[in-house]
């Protein structure tokens, strides 16, 4: 019986080597494939003001959103973990983004204004939440593919867990 189990445990060891190969691979290519549309969305933006001959706020706005979805792709890349707050930094300037062109270009203000500010508002709030939970409750370290610990810190802050 003994070679029974010792042969189950090698299938079991090989399969999940096979397994963690497979979705490793898939995850790193779905990392490039979104870097990679991320970094051409951004030329393409920005060829479209050159193209112009000038960059609108709205313009400004977008270059930063594809700035933070190249941050949060190469975080998500080194440490395996998903900064939610990026994704929150995203929404708030996509609002801000539609606040601005919604009031600079089409109708007065109504009460969409007050629900575009509310929204604002409330990813805010939570950003806010989200720091002091990520201070309060720490995450278990990250680690990377290779299952090293990563650094808990990126650029002065704490890696917050999704």
């Amino acid at each position: 019986m003994k070679w029974a189990d010792s042969s189950r445990k090698r299938m079991h060891d090989g399969a999940n080597s096979i397994g963690n190969l497979m979705v490793e691979g898939f995850h790193y290519l779905g990392l490039f494939a979104i870097g990679a549309a991320t970094a051409w969305a951004s030329v393409m933006a920005f060829m479209g003001m050159v193209e112009k001959g000038h960059a609108s706020i709205d313009d400004i706005l977008l270059l930063f959103i594809y700035l933070e979805l190249g941050a949060m792709v190469g975080i998500y890349f080194k440490t395996n973990h998903l900064p939610i707050r990026f994704l929150l930094y995203i929404a708030i300037t996509a609002l801000t983004r539609y606040l601005i062109g919604d009031v600079s270009h089409h109708k007065a203000p109504d009460v969409g204004l007050l629900y575009l500010c509310g929204g604002i508002f409330l990813l805010s709030l939570s950003v806010l939440v989200v720091r002091i939970a990520s201070n309060k409750f720490p995450s278990s370290k990250a680690i990377d593919a290779t299952g090293d610990f990563v650094e808990d810190k990126i650029e002065g802050s704490k890696l917050e867990a999704t």
